[in-house]
C-alpha cells in the first residue's frame, strides 16, 4: 500500500516538473492546464480512497473521540424571571372609631378569633351614664306624649302642644339611638376570622382613631404581586403559568396569573400582576419575597443543550452532525436557526431534524470532514 502511495506522489511530481510547456498559443496553454487539472482531481480522489482504506485497517491510526447526542422533539418553555411580594387581603390594623381608655383586652397575641368576636373593650362609663339619663327622660317623654295624644284624639288641647310633645319624644329616641351607636363603637370587634398578630395598647392606655390597636390576619388565602415591564403585555394573560419560589422557606408553588393591571406605571413602565396562592399551612407570610418565573413562550419542537452549539467567524450558529458513510462516522457542519434559549437549552427551528446524531463531548476539537470514533458515556 505504501508503494502505491509513493507511485502516486511520483506521478504528481512528473506532471508538475515533466515536459517543458511550450510557449505557444493561449488556446494550447489552456488545453494543457485543463489536462493537468483533470489528472490532479483523479489522483486526489484515489488518494482519499486509499487514506480511507488505510484508516479502516491501520491499527495505529487514532481517530478523534466524541460522544453522541440524539436529537428529539420536546416541549420547550421560556420564562421571564422577576421578583414579587406576598400580600394578603385579610391583613389589617384595626383602629377605634372613637377615642377612649382601654378597659379590658379579651384576646392574646397569636389567638384565633371568629368574625364578630369582641377583642378590646374601651371605657364607656360616661356613655352608659348618658344612656341611663336619656332612658329616664325618654320614659317621661313617652308618658307625656301618650297622655297628650289621648287628649288630642278627644279634641282637647291645642295641636301645637301635641306636636311639641311628639317632637321631644322622637328627639330623645334619636339621641338614645346615637348613644347606643357610640357605645358599640367602644367595642373593638373582629371584622373577619383570623389570628391576632399584634396587640398594640395595654390596659389603661388611651387610644384614638389614628392609633392601631390590633393587627388581625387571615393567611388562608394570600397572593403575590409583581411589576412586569410593559413589553410583555402581548404575552402575559390571565391564566398564564407561573412558578413561585420562596427561598426563605424553601418552598415552590405552581400557579397562574389571576389578574393583570390596566394601568402602566409611568415611573418604571410596568404593570401589576396578581397570582393567587393557597396557604393552608400558614407558612407564607405577608411581605415575603418570591422569585417568579412566568411563562412567555411555549412550543413543541427540536430542543438541544446550548453547549452543543458553536459559532463561526461570522457569528452564525452551527452544530456538528455525525453521518454514517461507508461504515465510518463522518463530521458534517450544519448551520442552525435558534428561536429561543432558556436554562442551557435552545429551541432550534432550522438546520437539524429529529433523530439526527450530534457530536457532544469533544466537538470543540474536531472539524468538518473528520472521521471520528463515538464513545458512550
Amino acid at each position: 500500500m505504501k508503494k502505491y502511495i509513493a507511485l502516486i506522489i511520483a506521478s504528481i511530481v512528473t506532471i508538475s516538473c515533466g515536459e517543458e510547456v511550450k510557449k505557444s498559443s493561449l488556446e494550447e496553454l489552456n488545453s494543457q492546464r485543463l489536462i493537468i487539472a483533470n489528472q490532479l482531481d483523479s489522483l486526489n480522489t484515489k488518494l482519499k480512497t486509499i487514506e480511507s482504506e488505510i484508516a479502516k485497517i491501520d491499527p495505529n491510526k487514532k481517530l478523534p473521540i466524541v460522544t453522541a447526542f440524539t436529537v428529539k422533539k420536546d416541549i420547550f418553555k421560556h420564562y421571564i424571571e422577576i421578583q414579587g411580594v406576598v400580600q394578603a387581603d385579610k391583613n389589617i390594623e384595626i383602629r377605634p372609631e372613637l377615642g377612649g381608655t382601654v378597659n379590658s383586652i379579651l384576646v392574646k397575641e397569636g389567638q384565633k378569633v371568629s368574625a364578630g368576636q369582641l377583642l378590646i373593650q374601651l371605657d364607656d362609663t360616661s356613655i352608659k351614664n348618658n344612656m341611663d339619663e336619656l332612658n329616664t327622660q325618654l320614659s317621661l317623654a313617652k308618658t307625656t306624649f301618650e297622655r297628650q295624644e289621648r287628649l288630642w284624639n278627644q279634641k282637647i288641647g291645642s295641636e301645637m302642644q301635641y306636636l311639641q310633645v311628639k317632637a321631644q319624644k322622637e328627639s330623645l329616641e334619636n339621641n338614645l339611638a346615637s348613644i347606643k351607636t357610640q357605645a358599640r363603637k367602644m367595642k373593638i370587634i373582629a371584622p373577619f376570622s383570623g389570628i391576632v398578630d399584634v396587640i398594640y395598647p395595654k390596659n389603661g392606655e388611651l387610644t384614638n382613631p389614628q392609633m392601631p390597636v390590633i393587627r388581625l390576619i387571615n393567611l388562608d388565602k394570600v397572593y403575590v404581586e409583581a411589576d412586569i415591564t410593559e413589553s410583555y403585555l402581548p404575552v402575559i394573560k390571565v391564566g398564564t403559568e407561573a412558578i413561585l419560589n420562596f427561598p426563605s422557606i424553601n418552598k415552590e408553588i405552581t400557579s397562574e396569573i389571576a389578574q393583570i393591571g390596566h394601568y402602566i406605571n409611568p415611573d418604571n413602565r410596568s404593570f401589576k400582576t396578581r397570582i393567587n396562592i393557597s396557604n393552608k399551612d400558614q407558612s407564607i407570610k405577608p411581605n415575603l419575597l418570591a422569585d417568579l418565573k412566568i411563562l412567555d413562550f411555549e412550543a413543541t419542537g427540536i430542543t438541544i443543550p446550548s453547549n452543543l452549539v458553536q459559532q463561526d467567524q461570522t457569528g452564525a450558529d452551527y452544530v456538528y452532525i455525525i453521518k454514517n458513510e461507508d461504515g465510518q462516522n463522518k463530521i458534517v457542519k450544519s448551520l442552525i436557526t435558534i428561536t429561543n434559549e432558556y436554562q442551557h437549552n435552545v429551541f432550534v427551528t432550522e438546520g437539524i431534524a429529529e433523530n439526527d446524531v450530534l457530536a457532544n463531548a469533544g466537538a470543540r476539537l474536531i472539524k468538518e470532514g473528520d472521521i471520528v470514533e463515538i464513545r458512550t458515556n
